[in-house]
């Protein structure tokens, strides 16, 4: 698989009370939290949030519960990104045609969900 940056994902099982510091050598750096709660700093965050760090700062992910959370982050690509609904570009006129083949039926059906359709939002 190719990746036009360094990067890293680490799914990891926190026992309440662990502690787990982030490595400084990566730019972009951030914890989501898939169950359980943890806290970092004055932050907390619980299932379904992600908290991203400051570039260089000293990060200390804490377990507050029993919980899982996943580290995920690395080098910047280059240049502006623009996100609307499900579509992220670095060209906004490509998100917009993204948008006229979503409304108009020209991107694939999900595998095994062929009859629903969410239409575009307003």
């Amino acid at each position: 698989m190719r990746t036009f940056s360094q990067l890293f994902y680490v799914d990891v099982a926190m026992p309440a009370g662990c502690e787990v510091p982030l490595p400084d050598e990566h730019v972009e750096r951030a914890a989501y939290v898939v169950e359980g709660v943890i806290g970092c700093g004055a932050e907390r965050a619980e299932p379904g949030r992600m908290i991203v760090f400051a570039p260089g700062a000293d990060v200390r992910v804490r377990a507050e519960a029993t919980s899982r959370v996943v580290l995920i982050g690395g080098a910047p690509i280059g240049g502006e990104r623009h996100i609307w609904w499900n579509f992220v570009s670095s060209s906004k006129e490509r998100m917009e045609q993204a948008k006229r083949d979503w409304k108009d039926g020209r991107f694939p059906r999900v595998p095994g969900d062929e009859l629903e359709f969410i239409p575009l939002p307003d």
